[in-house]
């Protein structure tokens, strides 16, 4: 059972619409969604504030406010679930800089407006989340 209500479903979609290398900021302790992109062929990063092993997975140390940007660059996607609006606004400039694009599922109906980016609601299965995708 998970604890990640829709984890599979947003990895689905994740996976149907990225490839190559996507980084969960701020893992936390719920290794659902990244599990399930691995499964699918993702090369997967995580981060948090502690490097530790979540289960099988490493969880690399690093700041979102200064991040190191090796462990992002080629990302095409930088995603997070239940991030507060201050840590989504950092994602949000890291990805501007990267060229990636952002998704946040967030706790309630926290989601910040981010620059150069276009929000929409997406609604997959049980998952719901925000994606920020870069305006042309």
């Amino acid at each position: 059972m998970s604890l990640l209500t829709g984890a599979d479903d947003l990895a689905q979609f994740i996976a149907e619409n990225y490839s190559g290398l996507v980084v969960e900021v701020g893992a936390g302790y719920v290794p659902e969604v990244a599990l399930g992109l691995l499964a699918r062929g993702l090369d997967v990063v995580l981060t948090d504030k502690e490097e530790r092993l979540l289960g099988d997975l490493r969880v690399e140390k690093d700041d979102i406010f200064s991040p190191r940007l090796e462990l992002y660059r080629g990302a095409s996607l930088i995603y997070s679930i239940r991030p507060p609006l201050e840590m989504q606004l950092a994602m949000g400039q890291l990805a501007s800089l990267i060229g990636a694009d952002v998704l946040v599922r967030p706790l309630m109906d926290e989601v910040a407006e981010l620059p150069g980016f276009c929000r929409r609601l997406v609604n997959r299965g049980q998952a719901r989340f925000y994606l920020f995708s870069g305006m042309t």
